[in-house]
């Protein structure tokens, strides 16, 4: 029986090593840097040739985009492998912001390179217009972040005050296997002569799996999520675990062709609906399980296998629970930042919050409105193993929690 065992054992290392990445050299970009530069921290590269893909740029590399603002719409074809992407990322302790105010019609960011990471950034839109006179005009600005690649990851990203906040879309036959993790959008979007335009994110997909997690959305003028598309329009394929939406439009899965695959857990919305299925006359498959739905409704439309499980559904001005619920979801990638959600029944001035494992005695902390990350935080302290006590406002609270240990 042992040599079996061994050997499953050795394949099981040898795809966990596989999978592993393997990073190279380090690059950086800041707003004074010139394409005739070096590329390292004292003489940095501008962003623009640096999306362009240079050739010093291997796959596994990193490139450290310093703080500042890049105003302009950048396309990005840096292209890695699955073993070894392209990581661009904002300079820790820096605010990295692209800004894509320069035009209507395209993204501040354009993604068409491979197997390319984007981390840590902010994107935005400062045009002040956010009203469209003509219907068929389009918006008046861009969207934040149009991916068209495969392998891609967009983390930790902040995304507001574009059209959409990221447009997400299909690859077509190749498998797309994307995942959008931990971003904060909020406030995207814009108003039309008919109705209110743009989302969060607008998404669509064929082959491999689109995976949307932990990110918290919030705001706007169109949908939260929108993945939805015409009957000749895939959406299929969807793996959304973890999301915290609130004070926005409905959380949507599905569009005029039928869907499979989809697989929505763990998520947490307040006034706003989910809705799984659209105008298809019929879906495939869906599972659907553990998601929290308050002052707000879940329907699941014409899929012929459901899974429906502990979901927690509470309408509007129906009975509440007692006492307070906290979620603490940390970080897969930055070890140092969670997202807390806090549901106040009772709507007490303030609420004990344990962070649990977290925080340990002796960290320092700092607690966020995700609309106001970069701005003053709502608290900070030092855990002493006891709760954190917490002002609120409200029944429910939606916050970042920051240790701050290696700050300075």
């Amino acid at each position: 029986m042992s040599k079996p065992f061994g050997r499953v054992m050795v394949a099981i290392l040898a795809l966990v090593a596989h999978a592993e990445p393997t990073w190279g050299a380090h690059w950086y970009v800041s707003p004074h840097g010139h394409s005739a530069a070096r590329g390292t921290r004292d003489r940095p590269w501008d962003i623009k040739s640096a999306f362009a893909g240079r050739r010093e740029i291997a796959p596994g590399d990193t490139i450290w985009v310093r703080g500042g603002s890049y105003v302009g719409n950048f396309e990005s074809t840096l292209a890695g492998t699955a073993n070894s992407p392209v990581v661009v990322r904002g300079y820790p302790g820096e605010r990295a912001t692209l800004d894509g105010a320069r035009r209507a019609d395209v993204a501040a960011l354009m993604i068409k390179g491979p197997y390319s990471w984007y981390r840590d950034l902010e994107i935005t839109n400062s045009s002040p217009v956010r009203v469209a006179k003509d219907p068929g005009s389009g918006g008046p600005r861009g969207d934040g972040v149009d991916n068209y690649a495969v392998g891609t990851k967009l983390i930790d990203l902040v995304i507001h005050d574009a059209a959409n906040g990221i447009g997400h879309w299909s690859t077509g036959s190749k498998p797309s296997n994307t995942e959008v993790y931990g971003c904060i959008i909020y406030n995207n979007g814009w108003e039309g002569p008919d109705r209110g335009h743009g989302h969060a994110i607008y998404t669509q997909n064929a082959e491999g799996v689109k995976t949307i997690s932990d990110c918290i959305m919030t705001g706007g003028y169109g949908y939260s999520l929108h993945a939805y598309g015409s009957s000749r329009a895939d959406v299929n394929n969807y793996l959304v675990v973890g999301n915290i939406v609130y004070n926005a439009d409905t959380f949507l899965i599905g569009g005029g062709k039928p869907s499979h695959g989809i697989r929505v857990l763990d998520n947490i919305l307040y006034g706003v609906s989910m809705q799984l299925g659209y105008s298809a006359p019929h879906n495939d498959d869906c599972d659907v399980r553990n998601n929290m739905v308050i002052n707000s409704k879940l329907s699941i439309n014409k899929f012929e296998k459901v899974v429906n499980e502990g979901n927690v559904i509470i309408g509007e001005g129906g009975p509440r629970p007692k006492g307070t619920r906290v979620i603490l979801r940390p970080n897969k990638y930055d070890h140092s930042r969670a997202h807390l959600v806090v549901i106040n029944w009772e709507k007490r001035p303030e609420v004990k919050v344990d962070p649990g494992t977290f925080l340990k005695a002796g960290d320092r902390y700092r607690l966020l409105d995700p609309k106001e990350f970069f701005g003053k935080p709502v608290l900070t302290g030092s855990a002493d193993g006891r709760p954190i006590r917490l002002p609120m406002k409200g029944e429910f609270g939606v916050f970042v929690l920051i240790r701050t240990n290696d700050e300075k």
